[in-house]
């Protein structure tokens, strides 16, 4: 059991994207019948921002800032005040994807364009990490590397479905 909690809790990008998945499981479930594709974009949308970009990067502030030892050397990192920067600018993403989890398309818009940049600069930084420093650490070169990845890639898409089928979420 120990070592279910500290995967889940050291892959915690992973872990919010499932419990996102379930919750709009849970939420289509309840949800009139029968469910049209824009019903299960804006369930799967709402909930990703809320659990992959809000609770996601509220938890890696909560790690940088007040435990930003133990992030530096699970990323393979020594400790800095970068760590501090890290945890606050995670807090901003952190409180816009809250704020888009049921707004408009364009706070969702801003809800995934600056955490993506931020994921997708992060996987280069590991890329060059695990090629110049051969820094294959779990935090640099594990599920965190690839969740870098398919979080962007996913909201991106999920940001094209909902404008693709018209239908913003701040309008009834």
């Amino acid at each position: 059991m120990e070592d279910v909690i500290r995967f889940v809790l050291s892959n915690f990008t992973l872990t919010f994207l499932f419990l996102g998945l379930i919750a709009s499981a849970i939420a289509l479930l309840r949800a009139p019948k029968p469910l049209t594709a824009p019903v299960v974009v804006e369930s799967l949308f709402s909930y990703f921002l809320l659990f992959s970009i809000g609770f996601s990067f509220l938890y890696n502030f909560v790690m940088h800032t007040f435990f930003g030892e133990m992030a530096a050397k699970f990323i393979g990192w020594a400790n800095s005040p970068f760590q501090l920067e890290v945890g606050f600018a995670s807090l901003g993403f952190a409180l816009v994807g809250f704020l888009a989890f049921r707004r408009s398309f364009d706070l969702r818009l801003a809800a995934v364009v600056g955490p993506a940049m931020f994921l997708l600069g992060a996987a280069g930084g590991h890329i060059y990490q695990m090629i110049d420093a051969g820094n294959f650490a779990p935090g640099n070169a594990g599920v965190i590397f690839y969740t870098d990845i398919i979080v962007p890639a996913l909201g991106f898409l999920l940001l094209w479905l909902q404008h693709r089928l018209g239908r913003d979420p701040a309008t009834p």
